[in-house]
């Protein structure tokens, strides 16, 4: 599975979608996020994986134009604790793939390992079993993400993970 697959399936439902959001979005904005991670929930079931839109900003509610685009979690596996693959690697792919960033180390407590990587605008989170996107999704860092997915979170995953 690639991230860009998923990531083309979530914005598929969620444009497939749009009407019932727009009415849930009517109701209450709480209404229009349940509805739009169930569709990030059910993208990612078909994965499995965990898949959810978060919204740091509640004014973001309002531009379902961008929903899926930015401030997406993924999760594979929440109890993975170390890399398969050195930091180091990850941190040259960053720079390799996204160019201007700052890969540091991340979470670094009770054996757990963790990057953060800073973007101009925004950061992205690396954990053994996720990544969390605390930015815009662009050409780059979804080119990034499915090498992460390939080389760090989908390594020793017995079953295949394509959709069902």
């Amino acid at each position: 599975m690639s991230f860009s697959k998923l990531h083309s399936d979530l914005l598929y439902n969620i444009k497939y979608h749009n009407n019932d959001i727009q009415q849930a979005l009517k109701k209450s904005p709480n209404s229009a996020y349940q509805l739009v991670n169930e569709l990030s929930e059910f993208t990612g079931s078909r994965y499995n994986v965990g898949l959810n839109l978060h919204f740091p900003d509640p004014k973001k509610i309002y531009d379902t134009e961008n929903y899926g685009m930015e401030n997406l979690g993924l999760v594979v596996d929440k109890f993975r604790k170390r890399f398969p693959i050195p930091r180091d690697t990850i941190k040259l792919k960053a720079l390799e793939i996204l160019g201007k960033v700052s890969p540091q180390d991340a979470y670094m407590y009770e054996g757990k390992e963790g990057l953060k990587v800073l973007l101009p605008q925004g950061r992205m989170e690396i954990l053994p079993g996720s990544i969390h996107l605390w930015c815009r999704i662009d050409e780059n860092l979804a080119k990034f993400c499915d090498w992460l997915m390939e080389n760090v979170l989908l390594t020793n995953q017995n079953e295949s993970m394509e959709p069902m």
